[in-house]
This record gives structure tokens, sequence and C-alpha cells, in this order.
């Protein structure tokens, strides 16, 4: 265990000190994460000030809220390797990740936890001053916001290993731009980032609620908001642990045969 320990720390700071050097280029995935729930925020607003203040469940304050807390579950979550494990295969990056003892996957997962770590010194300031502009109301009970912390650690592990065992296609699809576009359009309805699921129509809801989405995004989101009752908040754990367990069980079966592939290509 303390072998572990030592080894994520190096890591994490080899990490650090490289995403240090492209600076410019985290501000401005930093910046799509700010930005796309304000404008997702202004647009409901706008629906809401035609409609008397009002949109289904939601009010004013409440749309402020739940965009706010999507910010910041949002960013707590994202993970980028999907989009770039193509990239990887296709220039032979992975060859030397191969050649080590360790499973490329922990490399991956200390390098999100670094550009959290990072990020939070810009996303903090942003959460605030959100805060103070559109005055968001939250109302949870004290259980909620407890359990919000565990409920944002598991959507982050199931958005990790499903979307890193969905990158593995990459071995087989010469180019999976295209899957990962469709991936995204999916997520952004399903997860709740368009729009608040409960705002969707019902089909939607409920290919939502079967399919990992959900539990990525909008769990954690509705139960920091209050929304959920301690019934629904169980059922949503059950659901993260499934999707959990699929996707580690996804990348048990298909790791070995990627990476013989890979290197039976010649890379």
């Amino acid at each position: 265990m303390s072998r572990f320990a030592d080894i994520y720390t190096t890591l994490f700071k080899i990490s650090v000190a490289i995403m240090l050097q492209y600076r410019a280029v985290l501000v401005i995935w930093l910046i799509g994460l700010v930005l796309q729930p304000i404008i997702y925020l202004v647009v409901w607003l706008t629906v809401a000030e035609a409609r008397g203040g009002q949109v289904g469940d939601f009010d004013k304050a409440g749309l402020a809220a739940y965009y706010i807390v999507l910010m910041i579950v949002n960013h707590a979550t994202f993970d980028w390797h999907m989009y770039e494990m193509g990239y990887r295969v296709r220039t032979g990056a992975f060859s030397p990740l191969l050649l080590q003892p360790l499973h490329p996957i922990h490399r991956d997962i200390i390098e999100n936890v670094a550009y959290k770590f990072i990020t939070l010194s810009v996303m903090l300031p942003a959460i605030l001053l959100l805060t103070w502009l559109f005055e968001p109301s939250f109302g949870a009970p004290i259980w909620a916001v407890a359990a919000f912390v565990p409920a944002l650690l598991m959507a982050f592990l199931v958005r990790f290993f499903v979307e890193w065992s969905l990158a593995l296609s990459a071995f087989w699809i010469t180019d999976t731009s295209g899957l990962n576009q469709m991936y995204v359009i999916a997520a952004l309805f399903l997860t709740g980032q368009m729009a608040p699921l409960s705002l969707m129509p019902q089909w939607v809801q409920s290919v939502a609620g079967v399919l990992p989405f959900r539990w990525m995004v909008a769990f954690p989101v509705e139960l920091l908001l209050g929304r959920l009752s301690p019934e629904q908040v169980f059922d949503g754990f059950l659901m993260q642990a499934l999707w959990l367990g699929a996707g580690l069980a996804v990348l048990a079966l298909t790791w070995s045969r990627a990476a013989r592939r890979y290197s039976a290509v010649g890379a």
C-alpha cells in the first residue's frame, strides 16, 4: 500500500509540474467548463422570466442553484482521456506506457486529480462570483449535504472508468472522433447539462436513469439541491455501484486484448 502511495505522490508531482508548463491550455479548458453552464443558466433564466419566474418545478433562484452546483460536479467528474486515446494509439504514444510496470490508468487518474487541484484556484472564485451575481437558493438538509461527498466521489469513478473503458475502442477503430461526438451529444442531454432532467420528456429521464449518464452528474447535483428522498438516494448509490462495477468489468475484459492488439500491429 505504501508503495502505491509513493508512486501516486510522485506521479502527482510530475503531473502538476507538466500542467503548469501549459497554463494557457488549462485556462482554455477551464473557460469551457465555466462558460457552458453559465450560458444554459442565462437561457433558462430568460425562459423563466418569460413564464412568470417559473420553469417546471424550478424558480429563478432554483435554476441558479442548479447550474452552480452543476459546475462544481462537472468540474469534479470531468475527464478528457476518452478523447485523446485515439491520438495515443495512432501516434504510438502508448508504447512507452506499456513498457512500464504500472497500468496506464493509474497515471491517467493522477493526471486527472492534478488538473482538478490546479484549476480549483480559478474555479472557486468563479463559483463565489456566480453565487453573488445570481443569488441561488440552497435548501438541502444536512443528511443530503453529507451524502453528497460520497455521491460525488462515486460519480467521478463511474464517469472515469466508463469513459476510459469506452475509450479502448480506439484500439479497434482507426478514427474514434465520430463515436466521441455521439457520446458528447448524448451526455449533454442525459447528464442534465443542457437542462435539468426533470424538465426533459419522461422518456429522456427514463433513458438517463437506465444508462450511466444520470449517475455521473445529475444524481449528485439533485442530491445537493435537496431534491431527492432518502429512498431515491439509496437507489442512486446502488445504480452508481452497478455502473462502476460494469465499467471495471469491461475494462478488465478488454484491456489485455487491446494491449495485445496494439503490440501485434507493431506500435
